[in-house]
């Protein structure tokens, strides 16, 4: 995708079959606000007022567009071997990494395999959002991977946008008794060097860079 109007018309794409407006958002690998006001310009939904969602020109985000990894096997191989290089030296005791879905699981698998950990994923409250308060939603650990059980982990995803998912799923973590060593990704749009106390690492930091009016 090159410009506003791909993303529009993939957010109409994913719209019409059916994913929420949080899962279109992780598609997209933008932030709820953006992929709110994507599928209103598409006329997939009601349209709003350009005020409510970010006006005419659209909100300030920035698209990550990382399939070219995403479709090789390979690539993405290699780019969880490095992410799984920057989690390596925060101790012996971590024994299981957890990817946060969608992304964040296949890049968790290599980086598991990579780190000799366990997998475990997690699937964010904002795959259930389309509007109104998302903190009445929550998230889930998959059962059919490994469980939390008072351990430390890892957690793994591929972009931080707001750090909202992230700083949910480190929430999520502790509230099954575990302990977040620390989290990685593969870009990240905020710059965090923590959430919460734990350690952030990301293969690409993205730096707005602008003047103040």
């Amino acid at each position: 995708m090159k410009n506003v109007d791909d993303l529009i018309a993939s957010a109409a794409e994913l719209a019409d079959r059916g994913l929420s407006k949080g899962e279109i958002a992780d598609e997209l690998n933008v932030s709820r606000e953006t992929a709110s006001w994507l599928v209103d310009r598409s006329g997939a939904s009601s349209p709003k007022p350009a005020s409510d969602n970010g006006g005419a020109s659209g909100p300030q985000d920035i698209h990550v567009d990382w399939s070219a990894i995403g479709r090789d096997s390979k690539r993405m191989g290699y780019i969880a071997h490095a992410m799984a290089d920057l989690l390596q030296k925060q101790g012996e005791d971590v024994d299981l990494t957890i990817g946060i879905e969608k992304a964040g699981a296949p890049l968790a698998t290599v980086v598991a395999r990579e780190l000799d950990t366990d997998l475990g994923t997690y699937a964010p409250a904002k795959h259930q959002w389309e509007e109104g308060d998302i903190d009445e939603l929550g998230g889930s650990f998959s059962r059919n991977f490994s469980q939390i059980r008072d351990r430390q982990c890892y957690v793994v995803d591929d972009t931080i946008t707001s750090g909202t998912t992230m700083t949910e799923t480190i929430d999520a973590i502790r509230e099954e008794g575990g302990e977040p060593a620390a989290c990685v990704v593969i870009v990240d749009k905020q710059g965090l060097e923590e959430i919460d106390g734990v350690p952030v690492y990301s293969l690409i930091d993205v730096v707005g860079v602008g003047r103040k009016s």
